[in-house]
């Protein structure tokens, strides 16, 4: 008898929990064109490509690309390679309100500055078709204040010992009103222990 997790893997990979929690909620039944900004091997892809979603993809290492390619081309033969490429999220090869969905887990975080996290968000943005949904997860100052100060807008070093590019949530509803969205669900935040803080930010445009 195979395991229940083993099944679930088979199905959804190693998604993202959050991201489920968008799947469970409906918000992707009727957005069939999604990017995966930051795509690694396609972790957050497999349940996608074995229902039909149009998928695409982006990652600045080939190698991750080359892995997303060969996941694609087991699960949706019918997609071509090249909705999968190598290069910055900066700079998105795709045309404006080409997507109905955008996700962004754990990436934006490794940005330089507030600068690069702005040209990011607004590239992810403007692919983005009215009515599309932003959904991004990444590392943020909220929860630990006592220990990085007010950190938001900046690298820094969080209490596991990893550099990261953190907000907080004033900084996500300032992007929020920026870029004219609502909030599809409130702002969430998981606190590891005082080690790390990630937060789940999701816009509908």
């Amino acid at each position: 008898m195979v395991a229940l997790s083993a099944g679930l893997r088979s199905e959804f990979g190693d998604i993202d929990i959050y991201l489920f929690d968008q799947l469970l909620k409906g918000r992707f039944d009727r957005r069939r064109r999604v990017l995966d900004a930051g795509c690694g091997d396609g972790r957050n892809l497999v349940y996608l490509l074995r229902h039909g979603f149009t998928c695409f993809g982006i990652d600045r290492d080939p190698r991750s690309v080359d892995d997303v390619r060969a996941l694609s081309a087991h699960l949706a033969p019918d997609l071509s390679r090249d909705n999968f490429q190598a290069g910055e999220i900066d700079r998105l090869p795709w045309a404006d309100h080409s997507m109905d969905a955008v996700i962004s887990s754990a990436v934006l975080h490794f940005c330089d500055d507030a600068a690069q996290f702005g040209r990011m968000v607004t590239e992810m943005w403007r692919v983005l078709a009215p009515g599309g949904l932003l959904f991004a997860r990444l590392a943020s100052s909220i929860g630990l204040e006592d220990k990085i100060g007010p950190a938001a807008g900046r690298r820094v070093r969080l209490p596991d010992g990893s550099d990261r590019f953190v907000v907080d949530e004033r900084m996500l509803l300032e992007w929020t009103a920026r870029l004219e969205g609502r909030l599809a669900d409130p702002i969430k935040t998981t606190n590891v222990q005082q080690q790390r803080c990630m937060t789940t930010w999701i816009v509908v445009k």
